[in-house]
């Protein structure tokens, strides 16, 4: 008889434990970016270790799991309000990878087990709309989540108090719903720690095996069959098919490698890319929810039409040929996306290397003036003719002699020449800034940064031509302070749009300037200027361009991952049930997620020691899978896939007669 699906499905979308980019500012100072990639990993792992050692069926009948979840917003809300509890985050985080562990595979394989095996389809229907649960409750949280955090304030600042509260409220309210429907479930008897028995029994036949082999003594069929004189048959049969799926995962890591990746690298690639859109301005972090979005959409696309088709056509397309396709889709999106990077690298502004600096001129004087570069040698480095006020993002790149070195300018300006001295040091941008000093000019050289604000910002300074010192209020931020008689201020960050009216005021004077729109990625450079018949203005010039390449160009390379997932992620979580002994279900549910935690390993690994270019760890990570993909099929076509009935005829079957002194064997007169 088949019965409806566990209420249990329900808090399982909180159950991803990798850290969103609103949770990292309540960690330590410095953690939130150098760390968080080892934080998450150590999550999975103690998740893994807490859904290996406990069955869950306790987990169940207990209703431990929402508990720990329970707990862990109160942790966190704990953690949020303004006391400085940072220890609190790490034991809420703690708390969360324990439950996660529990959930993760364990209400997958409690869900599994309220389908009869004559209902195997509509079990397979159900890990499909289990998985696209857990992406419906990822894609809500990923929308309301930083806006019950950005949009409310308490204690004067973001509320992360009502961004944990909320979730933490509907864990509870699901635990209430879970518990109602308990009547209503199929739950198989508590087996004890399945873990600790499938250990023993491997280790007893390894060591019988290893004292007794003398070739004297007759093979057995497996050599798991040397743990007959202890074990029940059952328990053997199991491990046997335990130990056979665990082979093929060992592949399987690289997958999520690459998988894992959309949070991170491909974060870090969409920061050099221009999110407007036309009809809408995409932050680099929002392309993130686009991988649930296709997910909701993928799931029924692919079970509905895409499978259907296939079988139409008579392709027996089985859940490992699915998979190795799934691999296959994920090795072209991080093509996909090595191009993309080149793309990118192609249109960013260059870095000056060992003995090279980038300058750029700008001249605030009244007229043109000539400028010409002297090394110490008066080798001439650079000559050029800027007129007033110029609107240039170029740089010229200087050869110096030594790591720094001492430059000779020469200005003509009008009828007059004037000469300045400037140190400069290698591998640094300058600006060279001309100006007027009374009926003369004069320079001064300002290091910029030369590199591209990041997540999408725009970056601006000012310089104040005026006689009086500047304060310059820029969102809700401390004033920017800009000193007098060409003071330069410092880069001050802000978010990408309009700024039509910023307030400025000096100590006898208000008034507001127009900076008009302030583009991704882009550096700037205001002069506030003081011109008789204008006013108050603020000359605007780029020095380092904005985005170009649209981010757009990202969607490519999120289908083909996400179509990947759907056929490898889903797909694994029906496989693992299906080929799993009654008794082991959640067991190998909890090493098919084990998988994902060795994956974010080998990303760690790989990018601390490759020292490769982005572009270049793309396409290694793409050669990697293309590699372990062909090691998958092949071990995927030797793989005999276990039917219901294997492991009770496994279980039927005796050890054949062993003729000869084989008293050694037996448990009571063996070292074992």
């Amino acid at each position: 008889m088949k019965t409806r699906p566990p209420l249990s499905t329900m808090p399982s979308a909180a159950s991803a434990i990798s850290l969103p980019s609103w949770v990292r500012p309540l960690l330590t100072p410095g953690w939130e970016n150098s760390r968080q990639s080892s934080i998450s990993p150590w999550c999975m792992f103690l998740a893994m270790y807490s859904s290996l050692w406990v069955p869950y069926q306790y987990w169940e009948e207990k209703c431990y799991i929402p508990h720990l979840y329970s707990w862990f917003g109160i942790h966190m809300v704990l953690a949020s309000l303004p006391l400085h509890f940072r220890i609190l985050s790490l034991v809420g985080l703690s708390l969360i990878a324990l439950g996660t562990g529990g959930i993760k595979p364990c209400v997958a394989a409690f869900g599994g087990d309220q389908f009869e095996e004559e209902h195997a389809e509509a079990r397979t229907r159900y890990f499909s709309v289990f998985y696209l649960a857990i992406n419906a409750g990822s894609l809500i949280s990923t929308f309301i989540t930083p806006m019950l955090r950005g949009d409310v304030k308490c204690f004067g600042q973001d509320c992360y108090a009502l961004a944990f509260g909320v979730p933490g409220l509907l864990m509870v309210l699901a635990l209430v719903v879970f518990a109602m429907g308990s009547k209503m479930y199929r739950k198989p008897p508590p087996e004890g720690n399945i873990v600790a028995q499938v250990i023993k029994c491997i280790w007893f036949a390894l060591c019988n095996r290893f004292r007794n082999r003398s070739g004297d003594l007759p093979k057995r069929q497996h050599w798991l069959d040397w743990a007959a004189e202890k074990y029940p048959k059952h328990l053997i049969a199991d491990v046997k098919a335990l130990t056979r799926v665990l082979f093929l995962y060992i592949p399987l890591p690289m997958f999520w490698a690459l998988l894992d990746q959309q949070g991170s690298r491909w974060t870090l690639q969409a920061n050099k890319m221009n999110g407007d859109l036309g009809f809408f301005v995409l932050q680099p972090d929002q392309m993130q929810v686009l991988n649930p979005f296709l997910v909701l959409i993928f799931i029924p696309l692919f079970d509905l039409v895409i499978y259907r088709l296939i079988s139409k056509c008579r392709i027996n397309f089985s859940s490992l040929r699915k998979m190795a396709v799934g691999m296959i889709l994920a090795c072209l999106a991080f093509a996909v996306a090595a191009l993309v990077e080149t793309k990118i690298n192609g249109m960013i502004h260059p870095q000056p290397a060992s003995q090279e600096i980038f300058l750029q001129v700008l001249n605030l004087a009244d007229g043109d003036v000539k400028v010409t570069v002297l090394g110490s040698r008066n080798n001439s480095l650079l000559v050029e003719s800027v007129s007033s006020f110029q609107n240039t993002t170029h740089y010229s790149k200087l050869h110096l002699e030594a790591k720094s070195q001492d430059l000779h300018f020469h200005l003509k300006y009008n009828s007059l020449s004037v000469h300045n001295d400037h140190s400069v040091e290698e591998k640094n941008c300058y600006q060279l800034l001309i100006h007027q000093d009374g009926e003369s000019i004069s320079s001064m050289l300002v290091k910029d940064t030369g590199i591209k604000p990041a997540n999408g910002m725009a970056a601006i300074r000012f310089i104040n031509t005026l006689h009086k010192d500047l304060n310059i209020s820029l969102d809700t931020d401390a004033p920017l302070s800009v000193g007098k008689d060409y003071g330069v201020s410092a880069y001050r960050t802000v978010l990408r749009g309009k700024y039509p009216a910023v307030h400025c005021e000096t100590e006898d004077k208000v008034f507001s300037l127009d900076l008009g729109q302030l583009d991704f990625g882009t550096t700037y450079l205001f002069v506030i200027t003081n011109i008789t018949s204008q006013g108050l203005q603020a000359w605007k010039a780029e020095d380092i361009p904005v985005n170009k390449l649209s981010i757009a160009w990202q969607l490519p390379q999120y289908v083909l991952v996400t179509a990947a997932e759907v056929m490898f992620s889903v797909t694994g979580l029906e496989f693992s049930y299906s080929q799993a002994p009654s008794s082991m279900k959640s067991v190998l549910q909890a090493a098919w997620l084990l998988t994902v935690a060795v994956g974010n390993i080998i990303v760690l690994v790989v990018a601390q020691f490759s020292g490769l270019a982005q572009w270049a760890e793309f396409v290694l990570f793409s050669c990697l899978l293309l590699v372990v993909c062909l090691i998958f099929s092949v071990m995927a076509y030797y793989y005999v896939p276990l039917k219901s009935e294997d492991t009770r005829e496994a279980t039927d079957k005796q050890i054949p007669a062993v003729q000869g002194n084989m008293i050694n064997l037996e448990t009571k007169n063996t070292r074992l």
